[in-house]
């Protein structure tokens, strides 16, 4: 069945690659991207692949008006993919930085899918919301702890709601990718840099880059996106299907031995 789909955060990444996959599988997508240099270069690209059921609009979800705008499209899916990440240890980092990764990651997306639900349920319609959660949703390494806790509460915001919304027809998901080189990882790496000083803080500079080094040139930092492009493109628009999806396999399998050990795990 063709679906209208909303993606959130299309304008690079993952959001742009699977809104082209999908509008090519027939889907009328209305791709969004946060700032207003990427929404022609998009729109153009569209055109230029001969995807007119490929529509592209400006959606900040930090701008009140773009979020009105936003509720007023008449869709089948809610794909809140946008997202950002601080990087750094827990115990240092500025604590306005954690609310600032808290409110795009969690509250924003969380408002723009409770306008969507209650429209979806005074007209008794059947809607779907996916969520782009993260493998970091399921664990918490070290230096990643802040991202990781928005993920863990979106986690949680999804499994609820999931259970809420069953005896109104909409469904909810979430897809869970591993460490795929998009560059979201790397930049994410490189915002401690802007606080973090030698000076002041009892994490050094060059141990950090050290150790974020070693992590994003380990074999799991360096998944080929296409796989998940893939596998975004088959779930989003399903009726059916898991409602945890991780991509790829080996992540699934690691994630699960670590939440196994947990239950051991010792101070």
């Amino acid at each position: 069945m063709i679906k209208t789909i909303l993606i959130t955060g299309a304008g690079s990444g993952f959001g742009e690659a699977a809104a082209i996959g999908l509008a090519r599988n027939g889907h009328n997508v209305i791709a969004t991207a946060q700032l207003s240099p990427q929404v022609t270069p998009l729109r153009e690209k569209a055109k230029a692949l001969g995807l007119p059921n490929l529509r592209v609009e400006k959606l900040d979800l930090c701008d009140p008006y773009d979020m009105a705008f936003a509720q007023r499209w008449d869709i089948d899916v809610l794909w809140n993919n946008a997202g950002m990440g601080e990087g750094g240890p827990v115990f240092e980092i500025p604590l306005d930085l954690v609310r600032r990764n808290f409110e795009i990651n969690v509250f924003l997306p969380l408002t723009l899918t409770q306008a969507f639900v209650k429209k979806w349920i005074e007209q008794n319609k059947q809607g779907k919301v996916v969520f782009t959660s993260s493998m970091s949703g399921l664990f918490s390494p070290a230096k990643w702890g802040v991202y990781a806790a928005t993920k863990h509460a979106l986690e949680s915001v999804a499994e609820a709601m999931q259970q809420e919304l069953a005896g109104h027809g909409i469904k909810v998901q979430t897809i869970n990718p591993g460490a795929f080189y998009t560059g979201f990882n790397e930049t994410m790496a490189d915002t401690a840099f802007r606080w973090l000083d030698d000076g002041k803080n009892i994490t050094k500079r060059a141990d950090l880059r050290t150790q974020f080094d070693e992590e994003l040139a380990s074999p799991f930092g360096h998944f080929d996106a296409q796989e998940m492009i893939d596998r975004m493109i088959e779930i989003v628009p399903a009726d059916t299907g898991k409602f945890r999806n991780v991509v790829p396999q080996a992540v699934e399998d690691m994630l699960k031995a670590h939440q196994l050990a947990a239950w051991d795990n010792q101070i």
